[in-house]
């Protein structure tokens, strides 16, 4: 009988053990694959830096430096095959060529000509690229609305603005928040800014961004087609109409913009002024985003890292498996 039971309570030891060193293997070889699958990305964003550096080194012997979509960074790259099995890629974007959200903090001022608010130039053309939107019915009223409200969650006051939202507007939700009053660090922080719909979170997220922490000049030779539609005449808060928008597109693919003064000289503004509009745009950028994928034994992963180039030297300013 004590036999029986010292064999009893073997066997259970045995299953227990074995159930043991199965669950230790298993969590070792997912280690393993998460180190190597770390280690594919980081070298994808070494090469992405290698990349930008030599992009920069070719700048200097242009006459008039610019960043476009014609250079070795811009092009998309095809899934590089692994010796283990499974593929690597990665494609750099220019952070430069979305609308720095952080712009909108800045008030306008109070009253223009007629008694109508006179917006700041970051405020027009954020209102145009709402409009712009058909599909989701952002009226001019509702724009005019998320876009004082974004600039109230980036104030630092507790002053709503005239179409705004401060706490007030956020402690009787539930669950209840504040107002950051500061600037954005993520573009996710719009999902918490009143009047943000997620079909309108959808819409933005890949066309703005809270980088650089300075913001610099929004690129010309790389803005996507929806911010190209935001560019328009002083004054105006309609979005340029596609037609024009096509026309633009048509004349960066076949020649390009000599600079910034042809581009706002070009004949689909017909000769209108776009002074203030100008102050936000630029031709070179020194902001990436670079957006990596691995795939080892059917697990993927990824990473997203701010790049940051200064001259040669590019670093990365912040990683993320996730959005940003």
């Amino acid at each position: 009988m004590v036999a029986l039971l010292v064999f009893a309570l073997a066997a259970v030891l045995l299953v227990a053990l074995q159930r043991e060193f199965s669950l230790f293997y298993r969590r070792a070889g997912n280690q393993l694959l998460a180190e190597q699958s770390w280690a594919y990305l980081r070298g994808a964003e070494a090469l992405a830096a290698l990349a930008l550096a030599r992009d920069y080194e070719l700048d200097q012997q242009r006459e008039a430096p610019r960043d476009d979509l014609s250079e070795l960074w811009a092009q998309e790259s095809a899934p590089y095959a692994l010796d283990e099995g499974g593929w690597l890629m990665g494609d750099l974007q220019d952070l430069q060529g979305r609308f720095n959200l952080n712009l909108l903090a800045a008030r306008g001022e109070t009253a223009g000509a007629g008694g109508l608010p006179s917006w700041t130039p970051a405020q027009a053309f954020f209102i145009r690229l709402l409009v712009s939107f058909e599909d989701l019915a952002v009226d001019q009223t509702t724009a005019i609305a998320v876009t004082e409200a974004i600039g109230d969650w980036l104030d630092a006051d507790q002053m709503p603005r005239a179409n705004g939202a401060e706490d007030d507007s956020y402690l009787v939700r539930t669950p209840a928040y504040r107002a950051a009053n500061r600037p954005m660090v993520s573009v996710s922080e719009l999902r918490a800014v009143a009047g943000v719909t997620a079909a309108l979170y959808a819409r933005l997220e890949p066309l703005v961004t809270v980088w650089p922490e300075a913001p610099g000049g929004l690129n010309i030779h790389t803005m996507p087609p929806a911010l190209l539609r935001a560019v328009n005449r002083d004054g105006s808060l309609e979005p340029l109409p596609e037609a024009d928008v096509e026309a633009l597109l048509e004349q960066r693919r076949s020649t390009g913009f000599a600079d910034k003064r042809a581009f706002l000289q070009d004949p689909v503004f017909g000769g209108a002024t776009l002074e203030r509009v100008g102050t936000l745009l630029g031709e070179s950028s020194n902001w990436f985003l670079l957006a990596a994928r691995v795939e080892i034994a059917d697990r993927e992963q990824r990473l997203y890292s701010v790049l940051h180039r200064e001259a040669r030297a590019v670093r990365s300013v912040m990683r993320a498996s996730g959005s940003l």
